[in-house]
């Protein structure tokens, strides 16, 4: 028997301040050992994400009771039969959508879209089918294959990417979402190019992880819209990056302004309709309008179809930044290794898994990028 400690959630909509209310409920679970193509892994760190949040808030709902987290890096404790290019001691970071490998978009090169893997990840499940978490007589829910909050977890080998066994594992775990997510939706889904003109709106850890890519990319100018000018200030820190505070009343204008009369890509990671509205208003005639947020199921935007046709607007959703990321992730931790992604920079710093509630806190009130549970 394996045993762990996990934060599980049992409820959605938990009233603020989550320090007080406490959803998520540090509590001993037992793991059934590693299925077939399934992996054991001991847990060093997680991050925080907004799609936690969003899960604990009630945005994205869930089955419950889950175990949640889904960006973590850790190691390899034990393999299951099938798995015969991982062993123990192997640094591994988490994917939050395993990729069978078989499906109509897995074998067309797109595995953020693997439709098992989606289909297990609504269910609560591992991609291999079924739960291997359990409270007592009760079996827990998987939240997007890795529930990660947790000192150990079992895993779809699908589910895992082996990196350099000296990459820190809090800068490790960032790979698995805010790296892939951002990054990837500059270079894979907009396909951004040198001296093209950006605007990032939102600057979360997905959205900082676009800053960074977009500079990566060459991109000029560099564009950053947030709330916060904490956040704004961080932005500018990061290179030569201009700044918009989208609480001014011609905050559009700035950005158009900025960018000669509109930015050729403009990425949307607020997870807001008025975040995507301003951002698409923020793109340019021929320009190209990207979203990675991921707000409320039911909302909607309003789009001028004469402009979409006349301007030859281009607008895209992004998942997992359109990623391969066994592909991906050795060649953004290549750049970070070079000092060309500096992934580390998002780390707002680190807490202990009992301070989970408190740390969504921070995040929630926009006062942490990317807070990272060590265990």
């Amino acid at each position: 028997m394996i045993t762990t400690r996990a934060a599980v959630l049992r409820s959605m909509g938990a009233a603020r301040p989550y320090a007080a209310s406490r959803p998520l409920a540090i509590e001993t679970v037992t793991l059934d050992p590693p299925g077939r193509d399934e992996v054991l892994v001991r847990i060093r760190a997680a991050g925080l994400c907004h799609s936690d949040l969003s899960v604990i808030n009630g945005d994205r709902p869930r089955p419950m009771p889950m175990a949640l987290g889904h960006e973590a890096a850790g190691e390899v404790e034990a393999v299951g039969a099938g798995v015969d290019d991982l062993k123990p001691g192997d640094r591994v970071v988490m994917v939050f959508m395993p990729s069978c490998g078989h499906c109509a978009p897995c074998a067309g090169g797109r595995p953020a879209l693997c439709e098992p893997g989606a289909a297990a990840n609504g269910r609560g499940e591992l991609l291999g089918g079924g739960r291997r978490l359990h409270l007592g007589g009760e079996t827990l829910h998987h939240h997007l294959g890795c529930s990660a909050f947790a000192e150990r977890a079992v895993v779809s080998r699908r589910s895992l990417v082996r990196v350099p066994d000296d990459l820190p594992f809090e800068h490790a775990a960032l790979f698995g979402c805010a790296v892939l997510t951002g990054v990837g939706a500059v270079v894979n889904t907009a396909q951004v190019r040198a001296g093209q003109s950006v605007v990032v709106v939102g600057l979360g850890g997905v959205g900082l992880a676009s800053v960074l890519g977009a500079l990566a990319s060459g991109a000029s100018p560099v564009v950053a819209v947030d709330l916060s000018e904490e956040k704004l200030a961080l932005a500018r820190s990061l290179g030569p990056v201009r700044t918009v505070n989208a609480a001014d009343s011609d905050a559009v204008e700035q950005v158009r302004a900025l960018t000669g009369g509109g930015a050729e890509v403009a990425l949307e990671m607020a997870g807001s309709a008025k975040a995507l509205e301003a951002a698409w208003k923020m793109t340019r005639r021929g320009g190209t309008t990207v979203t990675a947020g991921l707000p409320p199921p039911e909302a909607a935007l309003a789009v001028n179809i004469v402009s979409l046709v006349a301007e030859e607007r281009t607008l895209k959703g992004s998942y997992i930044g359109t990623c391969v990321p066994s592909r991906d992730i050795p060649r953004f931790v290549a750049l970070f290794r070079e000092g060309r992604l500096p992934v580390d920079r998002l780390l707002s710093g680190t807490t202990a898994l009992e301070d989970v509630n408190a740390a969504f806190d921070a995040l929630a009130e926009g006062k942490a990028v990317r807070t990272v549970v060590r265990l």
